[in-house]
């Protein structure tokens, strides 16, 4: 009898007749105890099978996930944290096969085809048991329902004292990760709380199961549930694991005011996302985290530990809050006053902890915004606003199709547009106005290849090539009323088949002005009313524009109205003008093809009407931040409200009740069945890293979805700073993670929108050029692709174009 003790408990007790057999279990344990050769594993199990078991799935019970693999505990970088892994084994020539397959393939899918890793912590449950004269260890599937767990079967060949140290090892490693100090001084009693032999594990075995789903070479690539799976590891690594030590740094805390009154208290793990390794990192293991009002409106969150005071903010929209109930986490950003920007993440011990703090930071956000009491509103909507807030999405990886759709470099990556040629001499090519101008709107035509460019007084006009390239046509150089008053329109549209341009001066919000298109000049000026000023417009129709319709749609802060300019003096059509006695704060309306109307406010809520003077069909309960643009698909289904941090996608379609199959433009929804908007920010990780970069805090430019007669909605666009983001709508509504790509420039991005019958093509406005963007030269968002800028490539077969030509070019 050999035994091996650590402080008061037995790690290996061993019973064997043969001495060749006592020395391989005597290595085993000596390895673990003084130190393994390896620097890759503590422990390993070299042979046996993966399986992931789903109790309660349709699809069967039991998915083979690695027919041959080693199990393993790893170090990691940073002390008392260990990791379970499980790596395929292959055969001969099948790993020369699997990396041809894998030479174009998504990095992180690759790795997780080969290895599982998984963060040794009592959340797992981690036991061993015995089916059929084989051992088998167990832990949960934490991206899975609560009873799914992935089991090892060890191999036959496995003895019973190498299965008993590798689940010793596995106790004491969870031991240090919760102690935070070494196992040497462990008490039985101790590590008694990382015991889980009492949970039961179930059969695994192919028998067990309705389907099994072995992997092959040929089928090595996951399934769509496979690939959320490793998508939802990925996002627990990202949220629980403690890599590395970290090279950012805490900033000092800003002292709190005076507290008024505590709206929630709640203890967590605070980590900070660490730039240079793209993780979070472990700074307190517990703090209290406390929500306070300290003024009218006003409320601040404090976060403090027994040793120090870490942070103190304000509650505002740029907290950017994330909450992740599947993982009990808090993601919100904090700034400086130098501009340097920080992601947060508060790790919970549990879903009603996480609750109260959630309901504690969005009570007082959507007070400070709508500065009316919280508990004044009903419960639905409250509940209604707080689910727009959780990160409900998963991550996968694009496949090959996709990849080569939105991330490969294009071959002409950016057209630009020769009315700022950056590579020509100074003295031939303005690309700044001396009076300090620069491009501020953008406005895309349907009817003919043209885009026009608002740059103070003047509007630069950009022809669409065959090839995707914007060649400069014109300049049209001052923008004045009818009586010679120069202006710089505050918005723009085209209209009546992109010849004429409907144009709106700040200085006279009671009229808008009509510029002909042909000739470069404001012809008219449309009086609203004395007493009702335009705040914005929209088109009759979704491609009205396109036609002869003379007809449009204005709003302000409380009314509804249809323009005609038709009529004689007044131009607005009393008869279909809806006015609420209530200040609605309407700040902009967007139209189907039929004509359906939706309207959104700066409290955040959103009107749908199936037309004008009555009353609204639907309206969507608001999330508390302004809504500072609106677009919708040309069936009505879908509208994308933009907010300063993020973007609503709403699906405006009854799917149940007696309106169902109906749009909210033309029935109400049920008040318990209102549509759950799908909130799509950029993460808080790559917000982090942008504001990094930038200094400042973002804030998006109004999104637009891609549009065309014949064209279905495929794309979304915005800018945010100098980047552009893309999101994927399919991506989207499947609810997977990676759902955006994003392109970087050394400007800020003013303006931005899709190519008309295209979503591959994006034109953009810099302070002081015109892009054409390629799409697919977009990146994934990686510490990369968000610090680096892109270089737009000169577009051949250019003319130089001299100073008087470009400023002074008459229309």
């Amino acid at each position: 009898m050999f035994m091996i003790r650590n402080g008061e408990h037995s790690i290996l007790d061993l019973h064997c007749e043969s001495g060749e057999h006592v020395l391989t279990d005597l290595t085993t344990a000596t390895k673990y105890l003084f130190g393994n050769t390896s620097k890759e594993s503590l422990i390993e199990i070299p042979q046996g099978k993966l399986y992931l078991v789903r109790p309660h799935s349709l699809k069967g019970t039991s998915e083979l996930i690695f027919n041959d693999a080693a199990a393993s505990i790893r170090r990691t970088a940073q002390p008392f944290q260990y990791q379970l892994v499980i790596q395929r084994a292959y055969e001969e020539g099948e790993a020369e096969l699997a990396a041809e397959e894998d030479e174009d393939e998504d990095a992180a899918l690759a790795t997780d085809k080969d290895e599982k890793i998984f963060l040794l912590d009592a959340s797992l449950q981690f036991r061993s048991d015995r089916k059929d004269g084989q051992a088998v260890f167990a832990w949960r599937d934490l991206s899975g329902d609560s009873d799914d767990l992935y089991e090892f079967v060890c191999d036959e060949s496995i003895k019973d004292a190498e299965i008993t140290t590798f689940e010793v090892v596995a106790i004491e490693c969870q031991y240090e990760r919760k102690f935070r100090k070494s196992k040497d001084n462990a008490t039985e009693k101790e590590l008694q709380l990382f015991n889980f032999e009492k949970e039961p594990v179930p059969d695994a075995s192919p028998a067990a199961s309705p389907i099994v789903k072995p992997v092959t070479a040929e089928s090595d690539k996951p399934a769509g549930a496979a690939k959320e799976r490793h998508a939802r590891d990925k996002t627990e690594k990202a949220v629980a694991k403690v890599v590395g030590s970290g090279t950012t740094v805490a900033p000092k805390a800003v002292a709190q005011p005076i507290s008024r009154d505590v709206l929630a208290s709640e203890r967590a793990e605070l980590h900070l996302f660490d730039f240079d390794s793209g993780t979070f990192i472990l700074q307190d293991p517990s703090v209290i985290a406390t929500v306070h009002e300290i003024g009218t409106w006003q409320y601040w969150l404090q976060i403090t530990g027994e040793a120090r005071e870490w942070l103190g903010q304000r509650i505002e929209p740029e907290l950017n809050p994330v909450f992740n109930f599947e993982y009990l986490s808090f993601i919100f950003n904090y700034y400086t006053d130098d501009g340097s920007a920080y992601s947060w993440l508060l790790r919970f011990k549990s879903t009603e902890t996480e609750e109260r703090f959630q309901e504690g930071v969005m009570s007082a956000l959507w007070e400070r915004l709508n500065e009316a009491k919280w508990k004044k509103i009903d419960k639905d909507d409250q509940q209604y606003v707080m689910d727009a807030f959780q990160d409900l999405t998963m991550e996968d990886a694009p496949s090959m199709e996709e990849e080569e759709e939105v991330y490969e470099d294009a071959q002409e990556d950016d057209q630009q547009s020769e009315h700022y040629d950056t590579d020509e001499d100074a003295d031939d090519v303005v690309t700044r106005d001396q009076d300090g101008n620069v491009n501020s709107q953008l406005a895309v035509g349907y009817k003919h290849d043209r885009s026009f460019v608002v740059r103070g007084s003047k509007i630069g006009v950009f022809k669409h090539t065959p090839n995707n390239n914007l060649e400069f046509s014109t300049n049209i150089s001052k923008v004045t009323t009818p009586k010679g008053e120069l202006f710089s329109p505050k918005k723009v549209m085209l209209h009546a088949e992109d010849s004429n341009m409907i144009l709106q001066n700040e200085k006279n919000p009671n009229s808008l002005y009509r510029m002909d298109l042909e000739y470069g000049k404001v012809v008219d000026e449309w009086k609203m009313h004395d007493d009702i000023p335009v705040k914005s417009f929209a088109p009759d129709k979704k491609f009205a524009q396109m036609t002869a319709e003379q007809t449009f749609l204005g709003l302000n802060d409380n009314s509804l109205f249809r323009v005609d300019p038709r009529l004689s003096g007044n131009k607005i059509v009393e008869s279909q003008m809806k006015t609420y006695t209530a200040k609605n704060k309407f700040s902009n309306a967007a139209t189907t093809e039929k004509g359906y109307i939706a309207v959104a406010s700066e409290k955040g809520d959103i009107r749908m009407f199936d037309r004008l003077g009555v009353r609204a069909k639907t309206q969507i309960p608001q999330m508390g931040e302004a809504i500072i643009g609106v677009d919708v698909s040309a069936d009505g289904r879908w509208i994308l409200a933009t907010c300063r941090t993020y973007l609503l996608l709403i699906d405006a379609m009854n799917k149940d009740g007696k309106n169902e199959g109906k749009l909210g433009f033309e029935a109400y929804f049920d008040k318990d069945k209102k549509p759950q908007p799908k909130r799509l920010t950029i993460s808080p990780e790559h917000m982090a890293q942008m504001q990094y970069v930038t200094k400042k805090p973002l804030v998006f430019t109004p999104a637009h979805f891609n549009t065309g007669v014949d064209d279905k909605e495929t794309s979304i666009i915005t800018a945010t700073g100098p980047y552009i983001i893309t999101w994927n709508m399919e991506k989207v509504l499947n609810k997977r993670r990676q759902q955006y790509a994003v392109k970087r420039y050394d400007e800020e991005v003013k303006a931005d929108d899709f190519k008309y019958g295209s979503d591959k093509n994006v034109i953009v406005a810099l302070p002081n050029e015109v892009n054409m963007v390629a799409k697919k030269s977009f990146k994934k968002p990686t510490r990369e692709s968000i610090a680096t800028a892109s270089t737009p490539r000169r577009s051949s077969g250019r003319r130089r174009l001299g100073r008087e030509e470009v400023v002074n070019t008459p229309y």
